[in-house]
């Protein structure tokens, strides 16, 4: 068998997939994917909303796809973990489609997943959504399909039709979608365990058998299940978008306050991580050991 050292991203995360329900934590930038990869996390979700709200904009497609290539390059090229990545509605039709998944995947991505909202997009867990015709959809899953380079990198087809067209209406796109080439559904802002567990079964009923994705984001439609729940409904990806968005920057905003109002940071110690942890989660020392090793190799073949 071919050693994880060996193998491509985009192929370890389909191997992944096949043995077990992956848990990927979102990262919104390349401190906390390698953080979600120290703590012992087989995969990293690059979210669009957390990329957003990192670079001050709301969750509303407001980023070109090239700022976005950009970070989820710089998150996926930090870790030896492979990375999925919200791709929003692709930016753009079917060409701009094959762009999208191009740039992705020359920029280090395991795979992505694409949406049918309208543009303006919106989260999906926010009422006002309008959802693009379902065979514009299926020819931008298609033209994904085909731009490609690599066959093992994920393209996933999210449907946000819960919220518009309900259960069945999400139901009937997910079937076009996969029989249009989508590795894996992902159906956004399901409401109940109930919903969730309807959704595979139908699938399966009906012959579809991709992987399926679940969201499982804070503050929104669905309630707070946990990944062996989604594992026993058939779930094999489960996404937690902007959790670590959210305690970084609640974290942020009492350090903030407190240093405010006492004009010290002494009592916020205790909950800081220290020099020489971030030191050792950045690899410091092999960098200088580097930089010392190229040093000693030219010592002496200075010319005058």
């Amino acid at each position: 068998m071919t050693s994880e050292a060996q193998q491509t991203k985009p192929r370890r995360l389909r191997e992944l997939i096949e043995k077990h329900t992956v848990v990927l934590p979102g990262a919104f930038n390349a401190l906390t994917a390698m953080q979600i990869e120290r703590a012992g996390f087989e995969a990293v979700y690059v979210s669009g909303a957390a990329l957003s709200a990192a670079r001050g904009r709301p969750d509303l497609g407001l980023l070109s796809l090239s700022e976005v290539v950009a970070d989820a390059g710089t998150i996926a090229s930090a870790v030896a973990i492979p990375a999925l990545a919200d791709a929003d509605t692709g930016y753009g039709e079917a060409l701009n489609v094959m762009r999208t998944v191009q740039e992705f995947e020359r920029a280090g991505l395991a795979g992505l997943h694409l949406e049918d909202q309208e543009l303006p997009k919106k989260c999906g867990h926010l009422p006002g959504k309008r959802l693009i015709p379902s065979a514009d959809m299926a020819r931008k899953i298609a033209a994904a399909v085909d731009a490609r380079r690599d066959p093992d990198f994920l393209i996933v087809a999210r449907t946000d039709a819960r919220g518009v067209e309900g259960l069945d209406g999400a139901l009937t796109r997910a079937r076009l979608y996969v029989d249009a080439g989508a590795d894996a559904v992902f159906p956004e802002a399901l409401e109940s365990a109930d919903e969730f567990r309807t959704f595979a079964d139908r699938l399966a009923k009906a012959g579809v058998k991709v992987p399926l994705v679940a969201n499982m984001t804070e503050f929104g439609k669905t309630p707070y299940l946990s990944v062996a729940e989604f594992e026993a409904m058939g779930y094999r990806l489960v996404l937690f978008p902007v959790t670590a968005l959210r305690v970084a920057a609640k974290a942020i905003e009492q350090m903030l306050h407190e240093l405010k109002t006492l004009g010290t940071q002494r009592g916020l110690l205790g909950s800081m991580q220290t020099r020489q942890q971030l030191y050792e989660l950045l690899r410091y020392a092999e960098y200088e050991t580097q930089d010392q090793e190229l040093h000693e190799r030219f010592r002496g073949h200075n010319q005058t």
